[in-house]
């Protein structure tokens, strides 16, 4: 959805109730940040005679289901790294940290990129959590709304 004619308050109420439900992995991704987040299924020799295959967490796979089902996912997500030049987890991290209310839809881009393109390619997933782009995704979206929440009891 594109969020530039909308007013902040908008914005808010349009992604709030969806953040709401991812904002409860927060505690597990900073457990998990940094760290792989599936295993290579190897039992009884299936290595040797199969193509091997990887097991995800069980906590990812439910992060990403839900996901799925938000309004964060956005089928144009590929525009948002051609018109930010995004080319590795790094300049995804920059874009992430500096982003404001108004940057919501490049923010639903990314976790478009890796939750859609993980049907393809099942290892962005994981990417997502061993890179830290998740946390710092969630993160930056809570930090927005607890800013405009707070602006928003104080009356301004």
């Amino acid at each position: 959805m594109r969020t530039d004619q909308l007013s902040n308050e908008e914005i808010i109420d349009h992604f709030r109730q969806d953040a709401n439900k991812l904002f409860r992995y927060l505690p597990w991704l900073k457990t998990k940040s940094g760290q792989s987040t599936y295993d290579t299924y190897k039992d009884q020799g299936i290595a040797q005679n199969s193509i091997a295959f990887p097991v995800y967490d069980s906590t990812l796979l439910a992060f990403v289901k839900e996901a799925s089902a938000t309004c964060f996912m956005d089928r144009n997500h590929v525009y948002v790294y051609s018109r930010n030049r995004l080319k590795n987890h790094r300049d995804e991290l920059h874009l992430i940290q500096t982003a404001t209310i108004r940057d919501m839809d490049q923010l639903a881009g990314i976790l478009s990129h890796y939750i859609m393109g993980g049907r393809t390619k099942a290892l962005l997933w994981s990417e997502g959590v061993t890179n830290g782009v998740y946390l710092a995704l969630l993160s930056k979206i809570k930090e927005i709304f607890d800013f405009w929440e707070r602006d928003r009891l104080a009356g301004r």
